[in-house]
């Protein structure tokens, strides 16, 4: 019962915090299954596989955790294992051998299990090198009989640490242990470093594993210029072969790639002036049969909703402030942590105490409503100031380029040469992306 009303809300309050796309083309695995992921953004990144499967999963987290107010006992309460890293306390590492045990007994009932093989959070853009723990979970209860299944899951934040940015979590093929299980004890130490490097490869081909952060722009741009010449939607599948053709493009070619990164790049600070977010907004024609219905729908949302968004405003101002403090000293790939839980545990109290100021004013009958009331409107607060930000962008693009025809004509001009371009890279490069992807 903990676990499931714990799930539930992490799962509707993560999905408030980002928006939350998932990947997961396969039917959700049964039996004996360990869940490996990247681990970008701190105790985020094990809540968002809440939202990927509805099975009771178990996960592995560093012990220190264990002893923080709020975070230990919620774990604890999630029946999680510790794990005892070198860093933290080199006399307790020896308690890592139940761990490994308690987690490979959770494999031999047929539960679920998440772990993040990277052994910390980073903020580094690739991959870093995989621990062997994972491998040896997995093997160990693979010897006993279970069918152990490995499940990578790719996390890729656009950015981690911003309220209401986006997230998408990739599900990728799920890996079966038995090929590595060692023919003896001699070969042991070879089979883990085998499934380990194999786990690396899924985890790989789920996430973007950039060299450094400043080609995600670029990488995004590329792709959105690829699918506007290709007529298609952007996808996230060829967003990561995108980022390894960048990595062969940096280094077989050099000049070339530094041609194409600084024509990339001042495209997107042009497209950024007129507050355009890619060829499709400089495709638009402006036309009176489009142009009016937009402007009286969106002119009744503002008369609609702007006292409600007003009394939001005044209502959740501190709590909305407090978060955003609370989280400026600490590291990057923890921000987002300190934002959601300190959001978490002050929207709980704050609610609380509107429901009781309002029943120390009103009596019962307005402690009730505002009980009733507090969620759905903090909820339209949040969703009137998203759709302010995207209406306010809409309107910036209109009268900037409705105004500047030849501006406009030039900007989409150059775009549909660049992704000209774009596409000629790409066939180019397909073949030698394609041999890296099927190694």
């Amino acid at each position: 019962m903990f676990y499931a009303c714990v799930r539930a809300v992490v799962a509707v309050c993560l999905r408030l915090f980002y928006r939350v796309k998932v990947n997961a083309p396969g039917p959700e695995p049964e039996g004996p299954v360990l869940f490996v992921g990247n681990h970008p953004n701190g105790l985020i990144d094990p809540g968002l596989v809440f939202i990927i499967t509805r099975r009771p999963v178990t996960f592995l987290a560093k012990a220190p955790l264990f002893a923080m107010p709020v975070i230990g006992w919620l774990l604890k309460g999630l029946d999680a294992l510790p794990v005892y890293r070198k860093q933290d306390d080199p006399s307790k590492m020896g308690g890592n051998e139940g761990t490994l045990d308690a987690a490979k007994g959770a494999l031999l009932q047929g539960r679920a299990i998440t772990i993040f093989p990277e052994g910390k959070s980073h903020s580094e853009p690739g991959l870093a090198e995989l621990k062997t723990g994972a491998s040896r979970i997995a093997l160990n209860a693979a010897k006993e009989g279970a069918p152990v299944r490995i499940v990578p899951v790719g996390l890729t934040y656009a950015e981690k640490n911003v309220f209401r940015s986006e997230v998408l979590i990739d599900v990728g093929p799920a890996i079966d242990v038995t090929p590595f299980l060692p023919a003896d004890a001699a070969s042991e130490s070879e089979s883990v470093r085998a499934l380990t490097e194999r786990i690396a490869e899924g985890l790989r081909a789920v996430t973007l594993n950039l060299e450094q952060w400043a080609d995600l722009p670029l990488v995004q741009l590329a792709e959105q210029l690829y699918s506007f010449k290709q007529g298609q939607v952007l996808d996230a599948e060829r967003l990561r072969l995108w980022a390894r053709g960048v990595q062969l493009f940096r280094a077989r070619e050099p000049e070339r790639f530094e041609g194409m990164r600084a024509h990339l790049a001042s495209f997107k600070r042009r497209l950024g002036l007129v507050h355009a977010e890619g060829l499709k907004d400089l495709a638009l024609v402006y036309r009176p049969g489009n142009v009016v219905p937009f402007v009286v729908k969106n002119l009744l949302s503002l008369v609609l909703g702007l006292p409600l968004f007003a009394l939001g405003l005044v209502l959740f101002w501190l709590p909305y402030q407090v978060p955003r403090a609370a989280s400026r000293k600490v590291e990057l790939d923890v921000q987002a942590t300190v934002k959601f839980l300190s959001a978490f545990v002050l929207a709980l109290v704050w609610w609380g105490g509107l429901t009781v100021a309002a029943g120390v004013w009103g009596g019962a009958p307005w402690a009730g409503l505002t009980f009733l009331a507090v969620p759905p409107l903090a909820l339209f607060t949040l969703y009137f100031a998203e759709r302010w930000d995207v209406l306010r962008r809409d309107i910036d693009v209109f009268f900037t380029l409705s105004s500047r025809v030849r501006l406009k004509s030039l900007l989409l001009s150059d775009g549909e040469r660049l992704a000209s371009e774009v596409e000629r890279l790409a066939d180019e490069y397909r073949p030698q992306v394609d041999a890296t992807v099927r190694r």
